[in-house]
């Protein structure tokens, strides 16, 4: 039996952060932790498939950094907006 490579160790990984954004949230009392645990969750997931996936690990530190900090905006307005729809 072989080792695993990164990408089907990714994808593992993967399934593993998409079954827990599916069970986890209803487990929460407050609907903005809620919110918060699957977005951030939904951030490893994007940080994951843009390094294994689009092969962002053997790109230079700036790509990785603007890529990263792309997915990090994305799930903090993505946050302040249910944050919004949570507190009308």
């Amino acid at each position: 039996m072989t080792m695993p490579d990164r990408i089907d160790t990714a994808w593992i990984v993967l399934i593993g952060l998409a079954l827990a954004t599916l069970l986890l949230p209803p487990l929460l009392p407050r609907p903005l932790l809620a919110n918060a645990l699957v977005l951030i969750l939904a951030a490893i997931k994007g940080r994951r498939i843009a390094l294994d996936f689009l092969d962002l690990r053997a790109a230079p530190a700036l790509w990785r950094g603007l890529v990263g900090a792309w997915i990090a905006t994305l799930v903090l307005f993505a946050w302040l907006a249910s944050a919004i729809v949570t507190l009308i």
